[in-house]
């Protein structure tokens, strides 16, 4: 089962959609969901391959309707019409949302609240631009020679 709907399922087991940060910090109650889609990169890696990726993108915001919340039902909804209008497939999910710059997310579940995890860059094709693995760089380090060791 893909992300779209293991969460949808996981949604409709919900009295309230509640979304937290890594850092244990929560989305305000009334934030709004402003875009559902689906985002399609294709690109090149450093070592030159192709590739491609396939995510379903929810956009979350918040406003200064502070009455406003979103109801799992209603969440379900926007994500059924999605699927259906947009015809989007059953990818990895990408949260946007908006704190000193727009910053995009995983998206996992505690058995109480969708958590919104932290993404990093990675290096694709480490073998192919000359950076050395972790391992490389363990056992250069633990059969070298260092000063004041005696076996030089």
């Amino acid at each position: 089962m893909k992300d779209v709907t293991k969460n949808t399922q996981i949604l409709k087991t919900l009295d309230t959609a509640e979304f937290q940060l890594e850092d244990g910090s929560f989305v305000p109650e009334h934030f709004h969901v402003t875009e559902v889609g689906q985002s399609n990169k294709h690109f090149i890696d450093c070592g030159g391959v192709t590739r491609t990726e396939n995510r379903v993108n929810f956009q979350l915001w918040n406003a200064d309707d502070y009455e406003h919340r979103l109801k799992p039902a209603k969440l379900l909804h926007i994500i059924e019409l999605s699927e259906k209008t947009l015809h989007i497939g059953d990818y990895e999910i990408e949260v946007e949302y908006q704190s000193s710059t727009i910053g995009k997310y995983g998206l996992d579940f505690n058995g109480k609240h969708f958590i919104m995890t932290n993404k990093t860059t990675a290096c694709l094709a480490e073998d192919a631009c000359g950076i050395p693995s972790r391992l490389t760089v363990v056992e250069a380090t633990a059969n070298s020679c260092t000063p004041g060791s005696g076996c030089c």
